[in-house]
């Protein structure tokens, strides 16, 4: 039986591609703003496009922080995408403006160390040792469009809880290229523009379900 993944529709953009992707990994697939179904889906995908404070905006208008926090308060799995994972973080500074995040990591977002901005096309990563995600992907590349990112992780995980799997990539500087850590996972590229191994690694992440 395909695992139902709700893809968290709140006004941010690329959400019909999303979904094809998430259809063409396998996963039966509903865009939605409605709470119930969000919280009731086996696997909940945040997308965002744009600035990060008008993403915020625009998830506090639809209480999607609410959605997330109750999800992964009982183990439920959530997948973040481009500045759907940066919002997962404390802070993110655009352009001077100073935004609140969802809070879920310490640190912030903020502009990339390069003269060539955005960093927009195909990129390697460096994949973490026993990441689900890039499982069998670790020679792949992936598609990015985005001029901040994370660059530092701090969060400090106290045993039994499980080690972080933080994937990085470079352009200027190192930033963090894919998180997974417990049930929330996300991605600073974009998997549905990324080709076959965008696919495979949301087959990975639907698999895990």
């Amino acid at each position: 039986m395909a695992a139902k993944v709700a893809v968290l529709d709140y006004g941010s953009g690329n959400v019909h591609s999303a979904v094809k992707a998430l259809e063409a990994a396998g996963a039966e697939v509903e865009l939605t703003g409605d709470r119930r179904a969000a919280l009731e889906a086996d696997g909940l995908l945040v997308p965002g496009v744009g600035a990060f404070p008008a993403v915020m905006d625009a998830l506090n208008a639809a209480r999607g922080g609410s959605i997330v926090e109750s999800r992964l308060a009982g183990g439920r799995p959530v997948l973040g995408i481009c500045v759907g994972m940066q919002v997962f973080f404390e802070r993110g500074i655009e352009r001077g403006v100073e935004a609140e995040g969802l809070g879920e990591w310490p640190g912030t977002v903020s502009v990339l160390p390069s003269p060539i901005l955005p960093h927009m096309g195909w990129n390697t990563v460096d994949a973490a040792e026993g990441s689900v995600l890039f499982d069998g992907l670790h020679d792949e590349r992936f598609y990015f469009v985005h001029s901040y990112a994370a660059q530092e992780w701090t969060l400090d995980v106290i045993p039994p809880f499980p080690q972080p799997h933080v994937t990085w990539a470079e352009h200027g500087g190192r930033f963090i290229a894919a998180v997974e850590n417990g049930p929330l996972s996300a991605t600073q590229f974009h998997p549905e523009k990324s080709g076959e191994a965008g696919i495979r690694l949301l087959r990975n992440w639907i698999d895990s379900l």
